[in-house]
């Protein structure tokens, strides 16, 4: 029987044998009815431990396909999923587990010894379900509404404490269905996943797409370049997203020089601005490279462009997908003209309900149906859109504007300069001033005064960094975004 929030049970009756999930690190694959089997065991278990439909399901652990298992499950028996980042400190998780006060925690056995101190209702190890079998008399439970919360992910909480984004059935499921339609996904792709399972760009951006499409998603945990490099050749991967330190690491890999990834449609990059370096090294192999936007309270998809556009526009992301909509606003809330810079907003069915406990906070995010995203953009003539940079982070000095990104991308085409952030800091004459810290490459040697003489060739004088500082690495989140609140404290 159909049942409208289980379509995985539905592509597992389509699809049956064709390969699901497969595991990089210990090669194991389940079909899709290995799938809707693991599915129905975990829920089965969930059953018979009485969870009431809404409350929560807390799940630590590394990436592994047993998440996509306890994923769907939770949907099917209308229980929220909270993926929890297993990178936080001790006291980092508990003030989640407080937040979201799940029924359950579920642990990876490697995480026991991490969890001893936490304080939450119950707790077991996610190999519990070796022991459980399906029920024979289980059935998806009545869920109610789509607009029902399936997950709750936290934010990175770069500019404060995380907040958790509530995205119901429908929001998971029309980015989804959206970025099939627009992207052209189908049963004959296969994607190769490293990005960490409890963020958007991990769950959202191409896993749960492909699994509806009915592909094949390859599981990656503790990226490393090289292995994720073979892993595509080997699993004949057609299109991964990436975000791009991962990519900068990847093109200066003997085995990114030396492959024609022949199976690869297109590598995606998301996260963070691409350095113009890394378009530059797949062009000359010629693979095909494309940008793309989105944020975990919108989708994460919400722009479509093609390679061959994307090679002749580097940083556009293009122009918004079939079921949504974007505008980019100024301060009076006015549409910008082409090539103006102003706020974007998103609209759109994929669009999140609210951040959990934060009813101020959801106000401010949401106004008329409209997602403010805090990030800024610009449309050109022909409707293509470019991500200039957060809002939060542009920099006014001297009454001029200076967007951290246009500097970035500047600094990072200076002959050995491997990674580039800017971030503004107070300054008595000029209001704040631009400070850059830059990484150096191996056996490179990049002073002051080089990196002021090659920014004079391409920026305006104010918009020139007051201060250069060289570090042997940019500090970074969970998810390889530079954290900019490190750099502010650090300048």
């Amino acid at each position: 029987m159909f049942h409208e929030h289980g379509w995985i049970l539905k592509r597992a009756a389509l699809s049956a044998e064709r390969p699901a999930l497969i595991d990089v690190h210990s090669e194991t694959c389940w079909t899709y009815v290995d799938l809707k089997n693991r599915i129905t065991r975990w829920a089965s278990f969930f059953q018979a431990q009485g969870y009431a439909r809404g409350e929560r399901i807390a799940v630590y652990s590394p990436n592994s396909p047993e998440l996509f298992a306890v994923l769907f499950a939770c949907g099917l028996q209308g229980l929220i999923y909270v993926p929890l980042n297993w990178r936080l400190s001790q006291f980092e998780l508990q003030s989640l587990l407080d937040d979201s006060a799940p029924a359950l925690l579920l642990f990876h056995d490697d995480y026991e010894g991490r969890i001893g101190g936490l304080n939450v209702k119950d707790s077991i190890s996610l190999s519990v379900i070796e022991t459980v079998s399906a029920s024979a008399n289980w059935q998806p439970i009545n869920q109610g509404n789509r607009s029902d919360t399936w997950m709750i992910i936290y934010t990175g909480g770069t500019t404060g404490l995380p907040k958790g984004v509530m995205l119901s059935h429908d929001a998971v499921n029309w980015n989804a269905l959206n970025t099939i339609a627009s992207w052209g996904l189908s049963g004959r792709d296969t994607t190769i996943n490293y990005m960490p399972l409890f963020h958007t760009g991990g769950l959202n951006a191409l896993c749960l797409p492909l699994l509806m499409a009915g592909g094949t998603v390859v599981v990656g945990n503790q990226f490393e370049p090289t292995e994720a490099l073979k892993a595509t050749d080997k699993y004949e991967a057609t299109i991964s997203l990436f975000v791009p330190t991962m990519y900068q690491l990847m093109t200066g890999t003997a085995y990114f020089r030396q492959s024609s990834f022949p199976s690869m449609d297109v590598f995606l990059s998301g996260g963070a601005p691409c350095p113009q370096t890394v378009y530059h090294s797949f062009r000359e192999k010629g693979l095909r490279f494309k940008e793309g936007y989105g944020l975990t309270e919108a989708g994460p998809n919400n722009f479509f462009i093609t390679p061959e556009v994307a090679t002749g526009k580097i940083g556009s992301v293009g122009k918004s997908m079939l079921f949504n909509e974007v505008q980019v606003l100024d301060e009076e809330g006015n549409h910008c003209v082409a090539e103006e810079i102003g706020e974007l907003y998103v609209k759109g069915p994929h669009v999140f309900t609210g951040y959990w406990n934060k009813p101020s906070e959801t106000g401010e995010a949401l106004r008329d149906g409209w997602l403010r995203t805090g990030d800024l953009a610009k449309v050109d003539r022909d409707g293509d859109a470019y991500i200039v940079g957060r809002k939060k982070d542009m920099i006014i000095t001297g009454g001029e504007n200076v967007y951290p990104q246009e500097v970035e991308q500047c600094l990072i085409t200076c002959s050995g300069v491997r990674e580039a952030a800017v971030v503004g800091t107070e300054d008595d004459v000029w209001g704040e001033k631009v400070v850059a810290f830059v990484t150096i490459g191996e056996d490179c040697t990049v002073d002051e005064e080089m990196l002021i003489a090659h920014c004079k060739g391409f920026l305006a004088s104010y918009k020139i960094p007051k201060q250069f500082i060289i570090v042997s690495e940019l500090p970074k989140t969970h998810v390889g975004k530079v954290d900019k609140n490190e750099l502010l404290r650090l300048a």
